[in-house]
């Protein structure tokens, strides 16, 4: 008995799917045009999928397609649903492949008197690589690829859902090699304070611990918030930098998974910090811990939502920069404070925030859509590459500045070394701005630039301390 059905209305009410890229009937019959066979697709008469290849003749303004029954098979007409797909593809030998594009049309299918079919056009749905790239199409599709895992999920009655080994899982999560941010301030710091005469190794290495957790805690705490307030899944050109760890959308962990880690390491940092400030009694290691818990948690966590007002560079930069560093200079010297840490700290606060700055470039139709109005959602391209420059360049000018005042070190202006970088990034961000998938390689450009001026300054406070052992009186600073 055929199970071939008549095509009704409801089959044509909605797109496959809202998130990925659907065309109307006639769109799609003016691309199956470009291709000169099509691939028939229908229902046999035994309920399994039949497909042929066909050449059709198109006419899309009318919304119809007219071909033979391929020869051997049986097409069921009286209004069943069929579809015609065009696909095109072309390898590259050692690449892989390229110029990727294809369409299906559905509708229902009628013989006429010259034995040829007729379809007529319902619904299209497509993808050309020139128009999408894959990796967008890819991120459209998650919402889909989410629906039939929680669909095969109920049809066994047990989960199925994607998997990373716990390692990748757990560097994805937490984006582990983005602490970097956290290990170059707080090391310069320590690093300063020993060129002060002092330096205590297990407050140093618990500092470092507990800097790290804070960072991870809030890597995690930003998935979970971006999440709630829509931001990551309206962003659909995440790249390897940009658009958080996906973990949540692409369902590798859940939400409450999410809120449990983040909490966990806030927790663990926060123990960390009151065994600090009980052994060091400072009250400005307790004024910077608690800045610093209120510009992590509050960079998306409502009601403060530093980052959806425009305010997230400002936060990243106090964070990463004077109060990680200052915080670890002041654990060592047990609550003295100076302005050498202070100074060097200011470099790295504006070249850190320029990471989050450009990382922002590629995420910002999916930021405004969810009312995230960063720097780059607010201003124009021009002004965001000024900004870049301006910022870029003060780094630059308060290490000369600072050199000159007597404040760092001479060995600090190694940090110009990093200038080509910088220029670097600026030459890439104009041309790329509008390609997320190109802008990558700028992305990650910048963030070398971060970890060489931190480098740089690292450097330089370990020629003081080697000069200040075997050469007490060699002037390493204007006086």
């Amino acid at each position: 008995m055929s199970t071939a059905r008549r095509a009704t209305d409801s089959d044509f009410a909605t797109p496959l799917d809202r998130s990925t890229p659907s065309l109307d009937a006639a769109a799609g019959l003016r691309k199956l045009a470009g291709y000169p066979f099509l691939v028939l697709t229908w229902v046999g008469a035994d309920g399994y999928p039949m497909s042929a290849a066909v050449e059709s003749t198109i006419d899309a303004d009318a919304g119809t397609a007219r071909f033979r029954p391929p020869a051997g098979f049986t097409v069921p007409g009286d209004d069943a649903l069929v579809s015609l797909t065009g696909s095109h593809i072309r390898p590259q030998p050692g690449y892989g492949y390229d110029e990727r594009r294809h369409v299906t049309v559905w509708g229902p299918v009628s013989a006429a008197a010259d034995g040829q079919l007729t379809l007529r056009g319902a619904r299209s749905w497509g993808w050309d690589e020139q128009e999408t790239p894959f990796f967008e199409y890819s991120e459209r599709s998650v919402r889909q690829s989410r629906r039939y895992f929680d669909a095969l999920s109920a049809e066994r009655g047990t989960p199925v859902k994607p998997r990373l080994s716990l390692g990748w899982l757990t560097l994805r999560a937490t984006r582990l090699p983005f602490l970097s941010a956290t290990i170059v301030p707080v090391v310069i710091g320590i690093l300063i304070a020993a060129s002060h005469g002092a330096f205590e190794l297990v407050p140093a290495i618990l500092t470092l611990i507990g800097a790290s957790l804070v960072q991870l805690g809030l890597n995690v705490a930003n998935d979970v918030f971006d999440t709630a307030q829509g931001a990551d899944d309206a962003n659909v050109t995440p790249t390897q930098f940009s658009g958080g760890s996906r973990v949540l959308q692409y369902g590798l962990l859940s939400m409450r998974q999410m809120a449990t880690l983040a909490t966990v390491f806030y927790l663990i940092a926060g123990a960390i910090g009151l065994l600090l400030m009980a052994t060091s009694g400072s009250t400005a290691l307790l004024v910077i811990g608690v800045i610093g818990f209120i510009v992590s948690l509050g960079y998306t966590a409502p009601p403060l939502r530093l980052v959806y007002r425009g305010l997230g560079e400002i936060a990243v930069a106090v964070g990463f920069g004077p109060l990680m560093l200052l915080g670890a200079y002041v654990v060592q010297t047990r609550g003295a404070l100076s302005w050498e840490p202070f100074v060097a700290s200011l470099p790295i606060a504006l070249v850190v925030a320029l990471i989050l700055y450009v990382n922002e470039i590629p995420d910002r139709r999916g930021d405004a859509h969810a009312g995230k109005r960063t720097l780059p959602v607010r201003f124009s391209r021009e002004a965001v590459i000024r900004g870049y420059d301006i910022a870029a360049g003060a780094a630059y000018a308060i290490v000369v500045a600072g050199v000159v005042a007597g404040l760092l070190p001479w060995a600090a202006l190694l940090v110009l070394l990093t200038i080509p970088l910088a220029l670097q990034v600026h030459r890439g961000l104009s041309p790329n701005y509008d390609n997320p998938y190109g802008l990558m390689a700028i992305m990650g450009v910048n963030i070398k630039l971060h970890l060489y001026v931190g480098v740089g300054l690292l450097v330089a406070y370990s020629v003081v301390l080697i000069a200040n052992a075997v050469a007490p009186g060699l002037p390493l600073f204007i006086r």
